[in-house]
């Protein structure tokens, strides 16, 4: 059996906007996400917000997210203020309207408890922050790879 030769792309291209929730409270790690992503081949849009609270509303569409859209995946760090990312979790996967939602958890904790937490309560995948900064942009990479490229979505 002869299998097929690698074309190059991983999928096709998708032919909607792809949203990302990035619930991240570091100003760096924001900026060096949205340069990853926007540097990938897949089309896509990215919603911010910086604590477990506001990304709670925002995906509930509550004020002042009203207008937001339903994003396709989010991205989730676990150390944030107000409500941590742990909760946050929780949360999205209790509620029926939120839990088919991809939650991929992107955190510094390299903490089995976290790993084992996140896992049992339904995080789609863990990813730990690399330190380096070229590291850190093909983890990026990767996940949008994946989760934009190769994964099918949920219908919104």
């Amino acid at each position: 059996m002869t299998l097929p030769q690698p074309t190059g792309t991983l999928a096709p291209a998708r032919s909607r906007l792809v949203r990302i929730l990035l619930v991240e409270d570091s100003p760096a790690d924001i900026e060096l996400t949205r340069q990853a992503l926007a540097e990938a081949r897949i089309a896509n849009e990215v919603g911010v917000v910086s604590d477990g609270e506001a990304a709670l509303r925002y995906l509930r569409r509550e004020d002042p997210y009203a207008d937001a859209e339903r994003p396709d995946l989010v991205l989730l760090d676990l150390n944030l203020p107000k409500k941590d990312g742990r909760e946050l979790l929780v949360e999205i996967k209790s509620d029926s309207a939120l839990a088919t939602i991809p939650v991929v958890v992107l955190t510094t904790s390299a903490s089995e408890d976290d790993i084992a937490f996140a896992y049992r309560e339904r995080a789609n995948s863990y990813v730990r922050k690399p330190v380096r900064l070229r590291d850190f942009l093909e983890v990026v990479r990767a996940i949008d790879g994946f989760w934009l490229g190769v994964a099918t979505l949920p219908v919104r």
